[in-house]
């Protein structure tokens, strides 16, 4: 259970996410400009890196889609192999945007406008 001063990641974004080889891509979609405004302080590549760290990423490049409210984190060497190669239950990486998104953060000061509309 979630403290009052924390909330779930998915109450202020969704995500989707893929492989592209051996390498995971995660993308965190603000559900409001002001989501998307303070996604931009809060999610830095280091913070992602260390969220998966039981994944052993040897790097994670965060790349901001603002046209889309989003931010797309790239994790290097997450899967395993990669689809045909790894022997990992999601050797895609489809299920790292739903991971991610139960993340706990701090809530945020203005927390009701970043919601869901």
């Amino acid at each position: 259970m979630v403290s009052t001063d924390h909330v779930l990641l998915s109450d202020i974004a969704h995500g989707r996410s893929g492989d592209k080889g051996n390498h995971a891509n995660v993308a965190v979609i603000a559900y409001t400009a002001a989501g998307f405004a303070w996604l931009r302080e809060v999610l830095t590549d280091e913070r992602i890196q260390a969220y998966f760290m039981a994944l052993c990423p040897t790097r994670v490049v965060r790349y901001e889609v603002p046209n889309l409210q989003a931010l797309n984190f790239l994790l290097y060497d997450v899967l395993g192999g990669g689809a045909s190669r790894s022997l990992r239950s999601d050797n895609q990486g489809k299920t790292l945007a739903l991971a991610l998104l139960q993340m706990e953060v701090e809530r945020p000061r203005n927390y009701q406008v970043m919601r869901r509309p």
